[in-house]
């Protein structure tokens, strides 16, 4: 027995030897251990804290080892522009999320041609549907949008004076926007199949993120808790792509060309579209079901939680709701539409400090390199995981005073106009940057812009204002009154 234990402390120190030699001239970090490298240091709960603070030893870049991830962080926002805009930074990490669970399918785990392609096609037909600054479709979207935005005012001018919890009723009406774009179907509160894929939303979130050790510790995928939580993505996942299969049937059949399902099925008809990767797989059932998965949730999750930040912390600041009230009775004569983007600057201003005072993706999206590179003169392995640390970024209190202040003023220059910082990276950047910037910014303006343009809002019931952390940073359970506001 003594000799195998020997045996296997000796396999064990090789192992670890090896992987320090491999590391040589790589970025300065902690050593971590054998096997679990440094995920042991690492909060579970807020692992983007926990790194926050080695930035903080170690400089804007450093790297660690997170079981059998090799991880550089990068936490300059001028630093993570460089790195993420070349392109051996376009990779995915090998992790069991994207490359087991996903089987590097979709438009988030997908990389090389397969995602290039796909990229470049989705950008298309949302610009076709209006997501643009400058598009012959744009009254079109905005009109889309606006019309699930009076839904919540409805819906909140029926509860005046009461205490509301605005995540489902933001849920509802945004991701019916989002269902309507993407899949040109739209649902009622109470149906089945909407109820359910809200449900799979919200709960898959939290479990990819609770079981975030699952990517860096392979074996832990046989531990019963762990199976578990698999096997609730993955059966959630089957079922979500035979409810995709119907609305793909539906498109079918009615032809219709103003939803991304819609648009894409023409392009797979006429094949028109120049790509670089092997038909078979671009115009596959399955990559279809996991692009419209990643357009939706991806866009809805980050979206809706940035909304509820926003709403949150103006809810808890009397003085800057005042403020937004004043000038939007200065600037406007009537409920606020894209026309008025540049007439609002403080508004917009306060929609860059919610989005900077929690980052909705504290550790941003992890890339992955293609190949062995360097990074500020160190060498960075072939397989290396980047973490782009946006809340590192975010709340650094040499760029940002103060940080945990929510002060709009921040992004105003000394006559009161809007100004944007280089500092600030909500949808990242560089090749991956967030295709549907765009689109999310016109959302967040329009639903931010009319909930305050109708309503004050006042905080009843606040939780830890630190959030819940899965994939994305959510805020805490609260409770919110709103009242019909005097003009």
């Amino acid at each position: 027995m003594i000799t195998i234990l020997c045996a296997i402390f000796v396999v064990m120190l090789v192992i670890f030897l090896t992987k320090l030699y491999l590391q040589r001239d790589t970025p300065p970090g902690p050593w971590g251990y054998p096997i679990v490298g440094s995920l042991l240091a690492l909060d579970s709960q807020k692992p983007y804290i926990t790194l926050t603070k080695m930035s903080k030893k170690y400089g804007k870049i450093f790297g660690l080892r997170l079981g059998s991830i090799y991880t550089v962080v990068l936490s300059d926002a001028a630093l993570i522009r460089d790195v993420l805009r070349r392109e051996e930074f376009t990779g995915r990490a090998p992790l069991y999320l994207t490359h087991g669970i996903m089987g590097g399918y979709g438009l988030i785990c997908s990389e090389g041609n397969l995602w290039r392609d796909h990229r470049k096609m989705s950008i298309n037909w949302l610009k076709m549907l209006g997501m643009a600054k400058y598009n012959e479709n744009r009254n079109s979207l905005e009109t889309r949008i606006i019309n699930g935005v009076n839904g919540m005012i409805i819906e909140m001018n029926g509860q005046i004076g009461k205490e509301m919890d605005l995540m489902p009723i933001l849920h509802h009406h945004l991701g019916n926007i989002l269902n309507d774009l993407i899949f040109g179907v739209k649902y009622t509160s109470d149906d089945s199949t909407w109820r359910y894929l809200q449900h799979l939303q919200e709960e898959g979130v939290k479990h990819i993120g609770v079981s975030g050790s699952i990517n860096f510790l392979p074996l832990l995928r046989y531990i019963p808790t762990f199976r578990r939580r698999i096997r609730f993505l993955l059966e959630g996942k089957a079922k979500t792509h035979r409810i995709y299969e119907d609305l793909i049937t539906k498109a079918n059949t009615d032809g219709r060309k103003d939803n991304v399902l819609g648009l894409y099925l023409q392009e797979k008809a006429k094949k028109s579209f120049q790509i670089s990767n092997n038909d078979e797989k671009t115009w596959s059932d399955e990559q279809l079901k996991h692009v419209l998965a990643d357009l939706f949730g991806a866009g809805l999750d980050t979206t809706s939680s940035t909304i509820r930040w926003i709403l949150l912390f103006v809810a808890r600041n009397p003085g800057v709701q005042q403020n937004i009230h004043e000038e939007m009775s200065k600037k406007l004569s009537g409920p606020p539409r894209l026309q008025n983007y540049d007439d609002l600057p403080y508004l917009r201003a306060c929609i860059a400090e919610g989005q900077r005072i929690r980052s909705v993706v504290p550790v941003g999206i992890p890339h992955g390199t293609k190949e062995e590179t360097r990074i500020d003169g160190y060498r960075i392995p072939k397989g290396t995981m980047i973490v782009p640390l946006q809340w590192a970024v975010h709340m650094n209190p040499q760029i940002w005073s103060d940080p945990e202040k929510f002060s709009p003023t921040r992004f105003l220059d000394e006559n009161g106009q809007f100004q944007p910082s280089q500092h600030l990276i909500p949808f990242q950047s560089g090749k991956r940057i967030c295709l549907g910037e765009e689109l999310a910014k016109m959302i967040m303006f329009l639903f931010v812009g009319n909930i305050l343009y109708n309503f004050n809002l006042s905080l009843v019931i606040e939780g830890d204002l630190s959030g819940n952390c899965g994939i994305t940073l959510t805020p805490p359970a609260h409770k919110i009154i709103a009242s019909i506001r005097k003009f």
